[in-house]
């Protein structure tokens, strides 16, 4: 029996071929009767091993240097070092470079070479050590089919290591390939599988330039070896198969289809690090019917490329959800439920929006993600709240993703980002927003795409701690990705000048008081008197306060600021669609309400209230040189 203990090999090989392997597992049938042997075949043998005589390489391989003491080596201590640096090396010449060190006067290695094996034929697909030819022109490959008797071929059919303790045994075993046997300084061999993917996936051949005695212990550590370098051909697999993916869904993430008529699009994408590793974020356009355009950008949970598959299915799903017509809320509930389904335990946060060229109404349903950012003409930026719902993949119960609607004026921009822009180089999401406020705010709304180039620059740019410092590269330890939409210009729809934010408040959104003071201050954000922003959010507080308490129906906030810088004028107007007027009442000093009428009173230059055709308006102005409050 080929590999049997009637060959001599050593009690530890055969033992554990057996155990990871066995006869049988490995690719291609054994040799047929006649084949193999001497004759018309052995030319043709000889010529294949000259081919991997000719492989490049070192000519003394891990060889001891001459006048080098002899060593000996702790055999247990180099499995240790060895596997835990096989295991970060990142191709095979590095292990097999890293193996070669292991080379002491008991075990004078002295060259390896690899042979992948499919089902017809064995291929040399790395070696160290091996010489390189004498002869003119590219050295042939090695290719040996493995119905021939030669020393790989047969670990390759039967699983079990074939060790071969002198060149004598070489030519009486396998005499086909004798020639091999006569190559200067080569006195001893060991061939033995490698395991991939649980399967038997290739030969790695030991080349000693010395005999060695294989029962000391030498046949284990060698199988063992074989392990852990089969270990390291699979991590290498992985890794390259990664750095593909990796690659591919840079290069996609790297395009996004242009905006329809009215609208202009613009996105960036920067992987973990600034290298080549895509994560888990994501954007993405579609065209939706009726000629609106859709726009998501989301987060799988991860930086690795695990998240960075599930976040192309993810994409993928979400795609086609909004292509079928799907609204947002409709599209992120879709989604959840799909990416629960993969059952990988990770969420995602998300933004999806429909925008509506033709008047400008975004739609937008939020999971968990951050807020988009709304810059308006003047370079004023907004952080604009919408109302959000749980993260991706987790258990909705009956909870679902409110749709809120932003209308976008002329020249305005929504930001979409994911949370790498705002908090990387170690920033939070206040600080983070601080920088990205200052990248966002100077220049005009024209040029979009240098727009984008700023706010990168901002987070990824060469920076320098102090001035007159080397510019350091700074280090993006998340993923970041941007989406720009800008509303452009238009005679059919133009609007007016100055600044202007639009608030809807339902009446399920008590909370968002605060979130339309928070806006409301940053449309003010250079108002020349501190105390009449205060003013300003006091007033609007009670009137929004009041629909929400007074009414059944929805705020709607409208505030626009006109004029030159030191004397412009706020006007701010709050709307519901209650016929019921407010009255003017004389609260109590220990009353919760009925302020509102006498604070318009006392604080506003000028206040009134207007019937609308349904429901009303209440409105205020104030000048910013008008006179000191009472």
């Amino acid at each position: 029996m080929a590999g049997g203990r009637e060959h001599g090999h050593p009690e530890e090989l055969d033992e554990d071929a057996e155990e990871h392997g066995g006869p049988g597992p490995g690719p291609g049938p054994g040799p047929g009767p006649g084949e193999g042997g001497p004759g018309g075949g052995y030319e043709a043998e000889v010529r294949q091993v000259d081919g991997l005589n000719r492989l490049a390489g070192p000519a003394s391989g891990g060889a001891r240097a001459e006048g080098e003491p002899p060593r000996t080596r702790h055999r247990e201590t180099d499995l240790l070092v060895t596997g835990h640096a096989l295991a970060r090396v990142a191709s095979l010449g590095e292990a097999l470079t890293l193996i070669s060190q292991l080379t002491a006067d008991d075990f004078p290695l002295c060259a390896q070479a690899v042979f992948r094996a499919d089902r017809e034929v064995l291929y040399c697909v790395g070696g160290f050590g091996l010489r390189e030819g004498d002869g003119d022109g590219e050295a042939e490959a090695f290719r040996l089919p493995l119905r021939t008797e030669h020393p790989a071929a047969q670990v390759a059919r039967t699983g079990r290591p074939v060790v071969l303790t002198s060149p004598g045994e070489y030519r009486d075993r396998f005499p086909a390939a004798a020639g091999y046997a006569d190559r200067e300084s080569h006195a001893a061999w060991a061939f033995l599988p490698l395991h991939t993917y649980g399967q038997l996936t290739g030969v790695w051949m030991v080349v000693f330039d010395a005999p060695v005695e294989m029962t000391g212990g030498i046949g284990t550590f060698l199988v063992t070896l074989a392990r852990l370098l089969g270990q390291s051909i699979e991590q290498t697999y992985d890794g390259q198969a990664d750095l593909a993916l990796s690659q591919s869904l840079r290069s996609s993430m790297g395009r996004i289809g242009p905006g329809p008529e009215g609208l202009t699009v613009t996105a960036r994408y920067v992987p973990t690090g600034g290298g080549l590793m895509v994560g888990g974020d994501w954007f993405d356009s579609i065209a939706l019917p009726g000629g609106r355009l859709g726009l998501v950008i989301g987060d799988v949970q991860g930086h690795d490329v695990q998240a960075a598959g599930l976040m192309s299915q993810l994409r993928t799903a979400i795609h086609a959800y909004a292509a079928e017509g799907h609204g947002p809320d409709a599209v992120l509930v879709r989604a959840s439920h799909f990416l629960a389904s993969l059952d990988e335990g990770r969420f995602a946060t998300c933004v999806y929006l429909e925008a509506d060229p033709a008047t400008g109404v975004l739609r937008i349903a939020r999971a968990g993600h951050p807020h988009p950012v709304l810059r308006l003409p003047d370079g004023t930026c907004l952080l604009k709240h919408v109302r959000g719902g749980l993260p991706l993949g987790l258990d909705l119960g009956e909870d679902d993703y409110p749709v809120s609607e932003v209308a976008l004026r002329d020249n305005e921009i929504l930001m979409l980002c994911t949370d790498g822009l705002i908090e990387s180089g170690g920033h939070d999401m206040y600080s983070g927003w601080l920088r990205v406020r200052t990248a966002l705010t100077p220049g005009g709304p024209d040029d979009l795409e240098g727009l984008a180039d700023r706010l990168m620059d901002a987070v990824v740019a060469p920076q320098a701690a102090q001035p007159g410092d080397r510019p350091v590269t700074s280090f993006t330890e998340d993923d970041i990705a941007l989406l720009l939409l800008r509303r452009d210009p238009s005679a059919d729809h133009a609007d007016g000048p100055g600044r202007n934010l639009r608030f809807t408040l339902e009446q399920d959104q008590a909370q968002g008081i605060a979130d339309a003071r928070i806006e409301f201050q940053g449309l003010l954000h250079d108002w020349a008197r501190p105390e009449q922003v205060d003013t300003a959010l006091l007033l609007v507080s009670e009137l929004l306060g009041n629909v929400l308490i007074h009414t059944e129906h929805a705020a709607v906030l409208r505030a626009d600021i006109e004029g030159p810088e030191g004397r412009r004028r706020l006007r701010v107007e709050v709307s519901d669609r209650s016929d019921e007027v407010p009255h003017r009442r004389a609260p109590g000093e220990l009353s919760s309400s009925g302020r509102g009428l006498v604070l318009l009173d006392l604080l506003a230059h000028r206040w009134n209230l207007r019937p609308d055709p349904e429901g009303k308006t209440v409105w205020f102005e104030l000048d910013e040189d008008g006179p000191e409050e009472p």
